[in-house]
């Protein structure tokens, strides 16, 4: 089994000795009303203790079974899908989410220590909350206020999760030659159409939705990665499959 121990010292020199960061936090009048340097030590220590009782154990598993395919569907090895959900009731799915739309609103020098101690108990594990995390940051900055208020509270609660849809079987590392395309149609959705590979968190048993932010390109795009553009695509819902950012890549 795993013995995990949050290096929970080494975190709070580097926040309090090195960077003073309630100082800043004081002079930022949004931060100041979220946090101070005890209700950020006091976040920092629950982590400590869910990352080394509840997510560490989980490489055991991991090891051991791994994900498995059939039907269609993966399953997560033993402990993952209940480890999520106590994740994710505790909010930490959401730590440093927009307020607004349900987050946590820890700034980021808080969530990425708690990331950290996610990632070292167990990387394997840490993927799914960090890809969610990304599919959070790029819609909050880009989508509608519509689309934030249909997508963000769901996945800051942890119901469902996010992945990004980028590598294809002939492009790797230069996105500017992927072929997969969306096409407008009458309702306002994109009918996306294409291969993609390598999707982490693309399938899985943790929650009932995954929401996926892939990469295609319009019927009149340029050339290039000038030409890439981001729809939402969730894995099951009853609105349109699609829905476009207002930025290109």
């Amino acid at each position: 089994m795993s013995d995990y121990k949050a290096p929970l010292r080494d975190i709070r020199f580097v926040l309090n000795e090195v960077f003073n960061v309630s100082t800043l936090w004081a002079a930022m009048p949004p931060l100041a009303e979220v946090v101070d340097q005890d209700t950020a030590h006091a976040v920092l220590e629950e982590a400590g203790k869910i990352t080394a009782q509840l997510i560490a154990p989980l490489n055991r598993s991991g090891d051991e079974q791994g994900c498995s395919w059939s039907n269609g569907e993966v399953t997560t090895p033993r402990g993952f899908a209940d480890a999520y959900r106590a994740f994710a009731e505790g909010g930490w799915a959401g730590v440093g989410g927009d307020p607004v739309y349900g987050g946590m609103g820890m700034p980021k020098v808080i969530g990425a220590q708690v990331e950290e101690m996610v990632n070292g108990a167990n990387l394997s594990f840490g993927l799914y909350p960090m890809l969610t995390a990304g599919a959070c940051l790029a819609l909050n900055a880009h989508a509608s206020e519509a689309l934030k208020a249909a997508y963000l509270p769901n996945m800051y609660a942890g119901i469902w999760t996010g992945s990004m849809c980028l590598t294809e079987p002939h492009a790797g590392t230069d996105l500017g030659i992927i072929r997969t395309k969306a096409e407008p149609q009458a309702d306002g959705s994109y009918k996306v159409s294409g291969t993609k590979i390598f999707i982490t968190g693309g399938e899985h048993d943790l929650t009932e939705n995954i929401i996926h932010l892939v990469l295609a390109k319009l019927p009149d795009a340029p050339a290039g990665p000038k030409g890439i553009r981001c729809s939402w695509c969730p894995s099951s819902w009853s609105m349109p499959m699609a829905a476009w950012a207002s930025a290109t890549l």
